[in-house]
Parts: structure tokens; sequence; C-alpha cells
């Protein structure tokens, strides 16, 4: 059995962990010592060598990121800790927040510390309400012990968390466009200048996954090869948390170590099929991830082994499908969504997704050609020159449905249409779709 490390005091009733608790089972034990007794570069330099990386899916090496904000960088200076988890089939930031919300914000105090920031901002989702309202509660306690606010534990360190509850809208997971929406403005991706020289109004801006910001206050407690030897990897990287859902016999988020083989999360961790379900493919990190094969269960869940499989970890989201299901309507879902969130800045994505969209339909109901399969090819292609990672994410899934269903695609092809059955139709405005006749 692994050891827990992010969901280690989660209770049995999965009820959160207040503030007096989680000081009765160690908590904050790791910011008093950073706070007292270890300058911030100790802290960055701690991170880095534990080769902690990003876990909201880019898998950036997380103290090298806090390094790039200059010693002599104006205040103030923000955190933005992303809670957004707008990816389809990902809800482990959700699990965390819920059963440990004090980890959570011992994780972005430190990471605070380390940058010397003087605020920040906890963005979260709106259908998340209930989790923001526990966070400001847990704020409060936090505030009232000294854990936040003015001289943390009697330093000369000073700090304090807002909550921001987003619009809804799956861009805002993008750091720029996330800072856009807290500044008030339209949530687009701005790639003019690097956020932790020039975010949030301007200023030097730290933007962290929560789940990586709830491994740090392990991090510094229990030290840098006690973190590398959690993983399954040779390079460390600790503990991850994997969601599974589908056709699973014990859908749920998961901590593993980093590196635990995809087969191996599906079969033995989540129960393997439901009964009388068969296997046919999943997504391993996301929605904004390609179909896998049977052949690929052997792979490693981590950033490299996945990299090097022609996969991404993503966020670790696993969604598991069975063989009665048919790719081509599974990946009109994925666009349908994707195509929906857009936030239409660049042409590869407003009008790329939705005529991606348009040949699969075509394909779906048995219109679509060699050709239109070809032409889907291109235009997933052309994703690669939008202005942020959102197209390429929404392009992957019909990248691996080509490289690796492609039979199946041709199945649809000259009138025979989907082999699977009709699929529910979605209501009309669900979507607009370019009309490629007229254009």
């Amino acid at each position: 059995m692994s050891e827990r490390v992010l969901l280690k005091n989660m209770r049995s009733d999965c009820g959160p962990v207040g503030f007096d608790e989680y000081r009765q089972l160690g908590g904050y034990e790791a910011l008093e010592r950073a706070v007292r007794t270890m300058t911030p570069d100790e802290v960055i330099n701690m991170v880095t060598e534990s080769g902690l990386r990003g876990r909201g899916g880019a898998g950036f090496p997380a103290g090298r990121k806090w390094g790039f904000v200059r010693k002599d960088a104006p205040h103030p200076r923000y955190i933005q800790s992303n809670t957004d988890e707008m990816e389809p089939g990902t809800f482990k930031d959700r699990v965390l927040v819920n059963t440990d919300p004090h980890l959570v914000i011992e994780g972005i105090t430190m990471a605070a510390y380390a940058v010397q920031a003087d605020v920040a901002v906890f963005f979260i989702r709106p259908s998340y309400n209930d989790d923001a309202e526990l966070i400001e509660r847990e704020l409060s306690a936090a505030r009232e012990a000294g854990m936040l606010g003015k001289n943390i534990l009697g330093s000369d360190f000073s700090f304090d968390i807002e909550v921001h509850r987003s619009a809804g809208r799956y861009i805002c997971g993008e750091s720029s466009a996330q800072a856009n929406a807290i500044m008030g403005k339209r949530p687009n991706p701005d790639k003019t200048g690097h956020m932790t020289s020039s975010g949030l109004w301007g200023m030097p801006t730290v933007v962290n996954n929560v789940e990586t910001l709830a491994h740090v206050p392990h991090i510094i407690r229990n030290g840098v090869e006690w973190f590398k030897g959690l993983a399954a990897t040779p390079t460390g990287d600790g503990t991850k948390l994997y969601c599974v859902s589908g056709e699973v016999v014990d859908p749920g988020c998961y901590e593993l170590p980093m590196g635990t083989r995809l087969g191996d999360i599906i079969f033995e961790h989540a129960g393997g099929m439901l009964p009388g379900a068969e296997f046919k493919t999943c997504i391993p990190g996301g929605a904004s991830t390609s179909f896998v094969t049977q052949a690929q269960l052997a792979t490693p869940m981590d950033f490299d082994s996945m990299k090097a499989a022609g996969l991404s970890l993503g966020t670790g989201s696993i969604v598991v499908f069975d063989k009665n299901t048919c790719l081509v309507q599974a990946t009109i879902n994925i666009l349908t969504y994707f195509a929906r969130e857009s936030c239409g800045w660049c042409t590869p994505c407003r009008d790329g997704i939705p005529y991606m969209l348009s040949l699969l339909q075509d394909i779906e109901a048995g219109d679509g050609t060699e050709a239109d399969v070809k032409r889907l090819e291109t235009v997933a292609a052309g994703m690669a020159h939008a202005y942020c990672g959102f197209a390429p994410g929404a392009a992957s899934t019909v990248k691996g449905l080509l490289r690796s269903f492609r039979d199946e695609v041709r199945e649809h092809l000259d009138g025979r249409g989907c082999p699977f059955g009709d699929m529910e139709k979605p209501k009309p405005g669900d979507w607009k779709v370019l009309d490629r006749d007229a254009s």
C-alpha cells in the first residue's frame, strides 16, 4: 500500500478537517519552520531540489517558477491559487479543498513566503460554491490563529488570501486569462509578458494549482529525499492525485506514486471494468488528452513517460470507455464542450474547433467522406498555431481518434452512419458550428 500524503488526513465521513483538528495532526508546523528558521531562498531551493512539478497539467517545476520572481521586484506581489478545475473528468482539487482545506491554505502561504507575496487570490469555479464558502470560513479561522494577516506567527511576514469566484469559463484555467478575469476584464490569454514579472495589475504573480501547493508543507516538513522516494519514477516527484471515472467499478480520486502504470490505476485501484463491460480506451489526463490503446496501458502515469509514449499526463484524470462506446460520438461530445468554451480570440480556436465538430457530425451522420477525414486531420494539425494551449488540447482527442481508431471512423463513411446507433442529440443552440458549405 503506497503512502498517503495529500489525503492522509481524510476523515472517514469525508468531511473537512477544521483548524483545531489540523493543528493536532501537525498542521502549520511546516509554515512555522519556514518563517522562523528558513529564508525565502531556502524554501525555494528545497522545493526546486524536490523536483515538484505543477499538477495543473503543464508539469513546470514549481521551485523554478518561484525563482523567476526577482529579489528586487516591486510590491505588491501576488499568488494565484488555481482551483478553476474546468477540465472534464477532473475533480481532484475539489477533493483536496473539501477534505483538507488548511493543507491548501498552508501550502499557499508557504509559496507566498518563498516569493514574499502580499496577497493570494484563491480562484475557484462557480459550481464549487459550497467549497468557496468552506475556504472562506477556514481562512477566517486561520486569521484568528495568526496564520494569516499581519506579522504571521510573530514574524515580519504579512500576507492574506482572498477568494474569487470564477464566472465559469474553461479558458480561465489559463494563467493570464485567469488574471484578466480577476481584474474584471474579458478572460482572454495574454502572452505579451511573463506572469512572474507582470501579472495581476502588472505586478509579479505566481500561478500554481492547489494540488501543487498542497505538496509544499510536506516537502518542508519531511525533506527532499523523502518526497522523491514516494514516486515510482527514477527522478521522483512524490505522489499524484489520479481521478478515475467512466465504466469502472470504483470511480474516485486515488493518491498513488507518481509514475503508477495507467492499467494498474484502472484495473487494480479503480476495480476494473463494470460487469459486462470490456475496455476499449480511455483518456488519461482529462478531455484535452488523446485516446490510448490497450498496448499503452503499461505506460507509467508521469510527465516524461507519457510524453515519450506520445501521450499527455494532463491533470491525471482518467475517463474509461467500454467496447460499446462510439468514439466519434465521444469526440463530438468533447468538441461540443470546447467549441462552447473557446474565448474566440484566435482563428485556429474560434473557427477550427467548430469546423472539426461539423466534420465529425457529418461523419457520424453517414454524410462524411475520406476527404473529410483527411481535412479533419489537417485542421487538427493546424491547432498547434493557436495563441494558447486551449486549441491544441481540444485537437489532441481528434488526433488520438484518427491515430488509434481510424478504422472506426471509416466505418461511418459513405452513407453508413454510426455502427453503434444514434447518439442523444443536443438541444438547438447548445453550440454553434461553422457552415463550411456557406464559407
